[in-house]
């Protein structure tokens, strides 16, 4: 969902590097492809992944942080979709809750 502030197996700070990994990772990306715009011949040569070159500049040694910066998906904004409040209204929700407390009252 969210970035964990530290990481679950050393406890180094890592949720405040988030955004800025992100971008290197699209600079980064957009670099190679520039790159292999310019030269189509060098394909064939084996290259080191992005996310490496990202983690390493950020200063990401030890592979658990490595692991949590890698295999983190964030689903907050897919999450926020299925907000039934946010979509209906607020008028929605208070008529929700006064028939809750209608149900109640009768049970």
């Amino acid at each position: 969902m969210i970035i964990p502030i530290r990481c679950y197996s050393c406890g180094k700070l890592i949720g405040n590097r988030w955004e800025k990994y992100l971008q290197m990772l699209l600079r980064k990306a957009e670099e190679q492809e520039k790159e292999d715009r310019e030269h189509p011949e060098d394909k064939t040569k084996p290259k080191p992944a992005p996310e490496k070159e990202v983690l390493d500049e950020l200063g990401f040694t030890r592979y658990c942080c490595r692991r949590m910066m890698l295999t983190h998906v964030d689903l907050i904004e897919k999450v926020m979709n299925y907000n039934i409040y946010e979509k209906r209204g607020f008028q929605a929700q208070m008529e929700d809750d006064e028939d809750d407390a209608a149900m109640s009252d009768a049970a």
